[in-house]
């Protein structure tokens, strides 16, 4: 078990902001998190981070993804003062960490997730999952699965994927599926892509507009210039900034600042 320090974490806050769907509350304070083929338990009292890895697993591999050498704190401080909606919001989220998570399993997420709410986006994951995905057994006897890689998903067919519960969302995933495996798409080229360019390659994407690149962009490649605008987000934008965002003051953060607002509009909509 690794124990850490961690201001501006929130586990709960990351699990809720619509950047992952692998991870779930297990208990009171506990999370699971599985990120591609590895299985994650951490657990959070105030700055207080469990994390149920070894050293070598934490520093290699869970640092990275839950972004935390990044300082957030000096992030938000940044937010200018006389914008009271947007220190509001930050104020509201501030324990979240944009993740850096597979672009593979991010670009079949964001297909998945067009005209689906969270709760059905993780079942539809959970899904294809346990149906293409390597089982896998943690040392303490946990079952999970692994995400299926695009050799194994292309071999589905459009009917299986819809029994998944994917709707029209299966011809997408499968299209892509066999075209990453057939070498159409080339997942490693695009990583190494700035901003721009990547987000040109994903709109060639079957199914892929440009909010889903650009969430793929956000949350697959980490590229923080992308603001992908949805249905909430474009009515925060219209309430509050009728003169227009000011994007250019957030030059380079601004997929943190979108987190920080799609935040804010789900606790919103649960009051």
């Amino acid at each position: 078990m690794i124990q850490k320090i961690l201001p501006n974490f929130n586990i709960a806050q990351i699990c809720e902001s619509g950047q992952c769907f692998r991870m779930q509350q297990i208990a009171a304070d506990t999370y699971s998190v599985i990120a591609g083929d590895r299985y994650l338990e951490i657990r959070q009292q105030g700055q207080q981070v469990f994390f149920e890895c070894s050293k070598q697993e934490f520093e290699e591999f869970w640092k990275q993804y839950f972004d935390l050498d990044t300082d957030y704190g000096a992030l938000i401080s940044g937010i200018d003062p006389e914008d009271a909606y947007l220190v509001q919001a930050a104020a509201q989220g501030e324990g979240i960490r944009i993740l850096k998570q597979d672009l593979w399993e991010m670009i079949i997420s964001f297909l998945i997730s067009q005209q689906n709410n969270i709760v059905r986006i993780r079942r539809c994951i959970q899904n294809i999952c346990e149906k293409y995905g390597e089982k896998k057994l943690t040392a303490d006897g946990t079952v999970y699965y692994a995400f299926p890689t695009p050799q194994v998903l292309a071999q589905a067919t459009e009917e299986e994927l819809f029994a998944c519960n994917l709707g029209y969302r299966s011809k997408y995933v499968l299209r892509t599926a066999q075209d990453a495996a057939e070498g159409r798409i080339n997942i490693e080229e695009i990583q190494n892509l700035p901003y721009a360019q990547a987000r040109e390659e994903l709109l060639k994407l079957y199914g892929v507009g440009v909010k889903v690149a650009d969430c793929i962009c956000l949350f697959g490649l980490h590229r923080l210039e992308a603001f992908p605008i949805d249905t909430h987000i474009r009515q925060a934008l219209d309430a509050h900034y009728a003169q227009g965002f000011p994007f250019e003051r957030y030059e380079g953060l601004q997929g943190a600042i979108q987190q920080y607002i799609f935040y804010a509009d789900l606790l919103k909509n649960k009051k």
